[in-house]
């Protein structure tokens, strides 16, 4: 793939080439003007193209990305071919592309933004070598931090499709069952206390977008010939109510209230220069999970809380890939659907600065994380904001943004602390 000719970096539009939304980027996404229906469209600098009158296809018409990547990977590299030559500012024809594009071009802050996609099935997998065992040591501490099948396999759980939102949408705090703290039960054996979530938390992720699918019985084929593209995550986590529940089936209601996903999908192939062989595994994978090309990638995010930078998880370092993901996910024969969303779990690194969550900046609340303006923080509090934003590199030196997600934290809305709470 990296013998190819490269295709033209500067655009025409003001801004965009050093915007980190130029023509190596173009990620898709889901806008609408007031008062008109939602539609697919590029984005481009500050700006978001307008495909369907563009491209003269109804496909981009639709409210979602799905009928378009469901056409495959040949028709995702021919329209983003298409889509740079009539952005690119060195075509010989880019005088009367800008004509007939131009006036298709909306400022950002002009429309809303949508979830890009209809999601199918949502899986949510454990990925990193560091949160783990950083996981393991807090709540394991007499055991080996990673149980004995992680080296073994991607752990993976399936998460709840329809609380999935887009970048920017409030997220209410989870009520549910917490585990009894010192002083909220004199009984003997431990009565769970009910109410809003006191561990609120984050985790910065990767998420990975389906495009073509699969039949029950099969396996999913080559990476790039079923996955679209990429889009940041936050898979909001309510430790307490995840401690209680989570034995002996796994996380529920800790994490089922809402996950965030970037109202943008990076193409796969505007991440070409991102690629990297991966981690070294040890013990080697069995066959179906062995590496055939080279799925890491070098993609840095950035978490800040309220404005200020609280981390900076590596992706580059992540054990398992996003080929095995997909691997494991169908060597059972389980299908792919268009629109499916499989993530990387939480992204941390091996330094205190790179780590993804506040359970693990906070040591689960042990060491709170310090801001500059004297707060401090083990969880997430009412009216707090997370935004994570990341890029990779691209052509030439330069760097590609992903679209950011981002999300403001809102008080639970009702009181349900009472003993009797929940009763009909």
């Amino acid at each position: 793939m990296r013998d190819r000719e490269e295709p033209a970096t500067s655009s025409w539009v003001p801004g965009a080439d050093a915007s980190g939304f130029g023509l190596a980027n173009l990620p898709y996404g889901v806008f609408s003007r007031e008062g008109e229906p939602a539609r697919v469209g590029v984005r481009i600098g500050d700006h978001v193209l307008d495909l369907a009158p563009v491209l003269h296809d109804e496909v981009f018409a639709a409210a979602s990305l799905n009928a378009f990547m469901a056409r495959g990977r040949r028709a995702w590299a021919d329209t983003r071919r298409l889509i740079q030559r009539l952005l690119s500012a060195s075509a010989s024809e880019a005088p009367a592309n800008r004509s007939v594009t131009e006036p298709h071009l909306l400022p950002l802050n002009r429309v809303a933004l949508h979830r890009p996609i209809e999601v199918a099935d949502y899986v949510d997998f454990y990925c990193s070598l560091e949160h783990a065992t950083n996981l393991g040591r807090m709540f394991r501490p007499d055991e080996p931090p990673l149980k004995p099948n992680w080296r073994h396999l991607p752990v993976g759980y399936h998460g709840r499709s329809g609380t999935i939102v887009v970048s920017g949408t409030p997220i209410t705090r989870p009520r549910g069952q917490r585990p009894p703290a010192p002083g909220e039960t004199s009984t003997a054996v431990p009565v769970p206390a009910f109410g809003a979530s006191r561990k609120l938390d984050i985790e910065a992720e990767l998420g990975f977008v389906v495009g073509v699918p699969t039949g029950m019985g099969d396996r999913a084929g080559d990476f790039a010939d079923h996955v679209f593209g990429v889009a940041l995550v936050n898979d909001w986590s309510a430790r307490d109510i995840q401690a209680w529940e989570y034995v002996p089936l796994g996380p529920f209601l800790g994490k089922s209230f809402a996950t965030s996903m970037s109202a943008w999908v990076t193409p796969l192939e505007a991440l070409e220069h991102a690629r990297l062989p991966g981690r070294a595994q040890d013990p080697e994978p069995l066959p179906y999970l062995r590496r055939r090309e080279p799925w890491g990638l070098d993609i840095t995010m950035e978490v800040e809380l309220d404005g200020e930078r609280v981390s900076s998880p590596p992706y580059r370092e992540m054990y398992w890939t996003p080929d095995q993901m997909l691997a494991h996910m169908t060597v059972n024969g389980a299908s792919l659907r268009t629109g499916d969303l499989f993530a990387s779990g939480t992204v941390s690194g091996a330094e205190p600065a790179q780590r993804g969550s506040l359970i693990e900046m906070s040591w689960n609340g042990t060491d709170p994380l310090k801001l500059s303006d004297g707060r401090t923080r083990a969880f997430l509090e009412d009216g707090d904001t997370v935004r994570i934003t990341a890029t990779a590199p691209g052509p030439g030196g330069t760097r590609v943004t992903l679209g950011e997600v981002a999300g403001t934290v809102l008080p639970t809305r009702e009181t349900l602390d009472s003993p009797n709470a929940g009763a009909p």
